[in-house]
């Protein structure tokens, strides 16, 4: 299947919601943490697979805001886990020439996992094959309120008129500053839904659902969102013949 992918062709930016934690857990009779925890090798092999195949970015979607809201034992145990994979997976990351980047408000995080993120950014910021960006403490609509009362606090300090402000200004305010909108998300576990993830970013991004629970996603569910993204038409709000012409 992987060469059915066309080089030429290959999205610059993927962003993946892993979703299915839970219920793969419940299928085996276990608590949700253990779907958390077997949810690391997915998270590897899509990671290699993105960066072999020569994809640039891959966001992944690993704590939103809203995850506060759930049981603290699990958040607690999510924590943890943040901080164990970010020592234990180094090695994948250096391996592979991939470079550690985070989006979203982690200052909200516990300091332990503040400093393991920091010390693993700074490890691997000379890395150039690609970026894996996760998604912590993030929501889009958090990204665009942040973005906005930065906006305002600038024009207020005359820094910015309001006649300047158009979307390329907005993407600068953005927690995703320099980092380009993602032309694929997938989307594991069956749900059709955005749940609040890169609201501003994905306007045009094209969508790949799987029924697939993210612990079982592989790389050869990857190849097949790659090999749909590459036979769909691009259209940005024209017609095929204006594509054409």
């Amino acid at each position: 299947m992987k060469e059915q992918i066309k080089a030429e062709s290959l999205p610059q930016h993927v962003a993946v919601i892993m979703d299915g934690n839970g219920r793969w857990a419940k299928k085996k009779g276990a608590a949700r943490v253990f779907g958390h925890k077997n949810a690391i090798k997915a998270v590897r092999d899509v990671t290699e697979g993105c960066a072999e195949l020569g994809v640039k970015y891959l966001t992944l979607y690993a704590f939103s805001t809203e995850n506060w809201s759930r049981p603290k034992l699990e958040v607690t145990a999510l924590m943890e886990l943040l901080v164990s994979t970010l020592s234990s997976e180094m090695k994948t990351l250096m391996d592979n020439g991939i470079k550690l980047d985070t989006i979203g408000d982690t200052e909200s995080l516990p300091p332990k996992c503040q400093r393991e993120l920091k010390e693993a950014m700074e490890k691997t910021s000379k890395n150039n094959r690609m970026t894996l960006v996760l998604a912590l403490s993030y929501s889009g609509r958090w990204d665009i309120t942040q973005a906005t009362k930065s906006i305002a606090r600038d024009m207020a300090e005359g820094k910015i008129d309001a006649e300047n402000i158009n979307q390329d200004l907005i993407d600068n305010y953005l927690n995703t500053s320099g980092i380009p909108d993602p032309e694929l998300l997938i989307r594991t576990s069956g749900e059709q839904r955005i749940s609040n993830f890169l609201l501003w970013q994905m306007a045009y991004t094209e969508f790949f659902i799987t029924d697939t629970l993210w612990p079982d996603f592989r790389r050869e569910d990857l190849y097949k969102a790659l090999i749909s993204y590459q036979e769909r038409e691009r259209r940005f709000g024209m017609t095929s013949e204006q594509l054409k012409s």
